[in-house]
């Protein structure tokens, strides 16, 4: 049974970091590309960072320079380090899986690509 277990959010003042974290298990996590997406109130959800099971990065432009995705495969783990937080990042995350021999070239953040996807954990960011 896939399960994606999002953690590290949390309120922060402007300016601040969080560093979100994504637990995964029940499936081959070293060779899935993995994603951090966010939904604040109201609006879509939104691709923010994603990795390939190679590392290879991609970010959405309003986030480059501020967040970081990482991974360490031999903890079937997921990271972002978000610095410099702005409130216009107050969402819940959300981190999600997809096998990258599934994935269409460039779709890392589309969040239609992705098969598994976490519960959620909230950020909020206050001026």
């Amino acid at each position: 049974q896939v399960q994606l277990v999002e953690s590290g959010g949390g309120s922060e003042q402007s300016g601040g970091s969080l560093r979100l974290s994504c637990v995964a298990s029940g499936y081959p996590f070293s060779t899935y590309c993995m994603g951090w997406f966010r939904q604040a109130p109201g609006k879509e959800r939104e691709g923010v960072a994603g990795i390939t099971s190679g590392g290879a990065t991609r970010y959405a432009d309003d986030v480059k320079a501020r967040f970081t995705v990482s991974r360490d495969n031999a903890k079937n783990t997921l990271y972002l380090q978000m610095n410099s937080l702005k409130p216009d990042d107050t969402a819940m995350y959300y981190c999600a899986a997809v096998p990258c021999m599934s994935l269409p070239f460039g779709a890392l953040l589309l969040r239609s690509a992705y098969y598994y996807w976490g519960q959620g954990t909230q950020v909020t960011v206050s001026s």
